[in-house]
């Protein structure tokens, strides 16, 4: 009896792993993997961290190989054993409880913890704006910065944004097969193992590096989305995880500071080894992450969801009867497509790709674009409009929880149009007039930011819980593959990288998700899940 008690708290703490000792083996592998690429990084710190033509060792090559092993690993601790007798027909314990409840401490703790992890996933693909210039440089790539070189810069922005369309189908499937919180947990465990990438001399395992590394943050965030979505009221749903995804401009605020006050000393590959550090963050925050009692019910895992449950201040209530959506589960990436929910799919993929076009055309090269304009302290400039657009990230959380979450978006992806349009017509008259420039800078900054948060809170919404991930994780993929369309096009020459021509492609392509989400957007404001496809007009109050 007391071991059982013993287990459970553990289990309410999260604590507990299927597999502890296989996980904790793989973790302590990929670590020591890590570090055994610190000697090589070191060595160069007499030439300003150059490693460039330095041959890789033996040690780093076994470190390589420990990373693997020890990711395997971890991910046999992490699978859940098959249930006996798993329930396919569901659950009869109602899940709606969790939506009546207030907002108590173990909530604000899985907030906490949320918000940490979803500002450390955005800072890896972040930091490649701020490493491509300094990369550049090293490696002698193509660029407007070296005009010389052979080998566009580009292609590292490409490996990178490649890698992050399959981590999100990846991590999307993942997630609703293992688990949203081990699927988080694993993440932070690759985000540790790919940190190797600021220690790898070549500009080809670079590439390699930074696709592998994409494959780890491409399906994390969505994944987050999806566990809040499952555990948060219904009444706070909405401005709770808009505020959370505020941390995508956090995130680019404290990269931006990282890179003006680290990479003069460093390099910049220290933006890329930082990951260990940030990634073993993960493995700590795990405390204060349940897994969804959503997924566990839909799993047929009663005694763990009433463990979560009861963690979170929600009443058991059962049924009489076993619900029609619970009894005939679907969890295919067909389902994405059936009739109900086809035209959210289509809203879903139009903003993704557009927050895509932006992010990774227009974002991206703005470093870049500035300091071909004569500034010569760029990621200080961009770090202050940034700042100066944080706070806006409360105004959009209240819209969207408050007001309606499809005007929101609506209003944010015109804003954000708006401004784009204003750099694709007078980029000269903007950039001579530093009050236009920071105005116009904020917007997309955090305008795109904000649109990135809003479309990963609506996908967690607006897909069932058994392929929610999978929906989230499509949002994702579709919003890298937007970033890999427009980078392509870059890479072999298309679209040159000017702040006219990639701003006009965000401005054009975000008047179109407006248009779409106008028409065939859903309102998701302080509705169950569960009510949200059933054409139900009440609200939980």
């Amino acid at each position: 009896m007391d071991r059982n008690r013993a287990e459970q708290d553990a289990a309410s703490r999260g604590l507990t792993f299927y597999r502890p000792a296989a996980f904790w083996l793989g973790v302590i592998a990929v670590i020591a993997g890590v570090l055994a690429h610190l000697p090589m990084y070191l060595m160069g710190r007499h030439i300003g961290y150059r490693l460039v033509g330095m041959p890789m060792d033996a040690t780093m090559e076994a470190g390589m190989a420990a990373i693997i092993v020890g990711l395997a690993v971890s991910l046999y601790g992490l699978v859940p054993p098959a249930a006996p007798g798993e329930a396919r027909a569901g659950s009869r314990i109602r899940v709606a409880a969790l939506d009546d409840v207030p907002l108590g401490p173990a909530h604000y703790r899985l907030l906490l913890a949320m918000a940490l992890a979803v500002t450390i996933d955005v800072m890896k693909p972040t930091a490649l704006a701020f490493v491509m210039p300094g990369m550049a440089l090293e490696y002698g790539l193509k660029s407007p910065l070296v005009p010389t070189g052979t080998t566009p810069v580009v292609w590292i922005a490409l490996a990178s944004a490649t890698g992050t369309v399959f981590g999100s189908f990846l991590w999307g499937w993942l997630g609703d097969k293992i688990g949203r919180r081990a699927s988080i947990l694993y993440a932070g465990i690759a985000f540790m193992g790919t940190s190797i990438c600021g220690a790898m001399p070549s500009f080809g395992w670079n590439l390699v590096m930074c696709f592998v590394m994409g494959l780890a943050v491409g399906g994390m965030l969505p994944i987050c989305y999806a566990l809040l979505a499952e555990t948060i009221p219904a009444r706070h749903r909405g401005w709770v995880m808009i505020l959370i995804g505020g941390d995508i401009a956090g995130a680019y605020v404290l990269t931006s500071w990282l890179s003006a006050e680290l990479v003069p000393l460093f390099s910049w590959r220290i933006l890329w080894l930082i990951g260990l550090p940030t990634g073993a963050l993960f493995i700590v925050l795990n405390r204060w992450m349940p897994e969804s009692p959503r997924f566990l019910l839909r799993h047929g895992r009663e005694r763990e969801a009433r463990i979560v449950m009861a963690r979170y201040g929600a009443a058991i209530v059962e049924s009489e009867t076993v619900p029609p959506s619970a009894a005939r589960p679907t969890d295919a990436w067909s389902e994405l497509v059936s009739p109900r929910l086809r035209s959210s799919t289509g809203v879903i993929g139009c903003l993704a790709i557009s927050s895509g076009l932006v992010l990774f055309g227009f974002n991206l090269w703005i470093p870049t674009n500035l300091r071909m304009l004569g500034f010569t302290q760029p990621d200080a400039l961009l770090r202050n409009a940034a700042l100066m657009g944080f706070p806006l990230t409360f105004v959009v959380a209240w819209m969207y929880g408050f007001w309606s979450s499809k005007k929101t978006i609506i209003v944010l992806t015109s804003l954000t149009a708006a401004a784009l349009f204003g750099f694709a017509l007078a980029p000269d008259f903007v950039v001579r007039h530093r009050s236009l420039l920071y105005l116009l800078l904020t917007v997309p900054i955090w305008g795109i930011s904000s649109v990135v948060a809003v479309l990963s809170v609506y996908s967690a919404e607006i897909y069932p819980t058994g392929v929610r991930s999978r929906g989230t994780g499509y949002a994702a993929g579709a919003s890298k593959a937007g970033g890999v369309a427009i980078i392509a096009s870059t890479a072999v020459g298309f679209a040159a990288p000017s702040i006219a021509n990639i701003a006009l492609v965000g401005a054009v392509s975000m008047t179109l998700s407006a248009a779409l989400t106008f028409a065939c957007g859903i309102e998701t404001r302080k509705l169950r899940l569960e009510d949200i496809h059933r054409g139900q007009s009440t609200t939980t109050a």
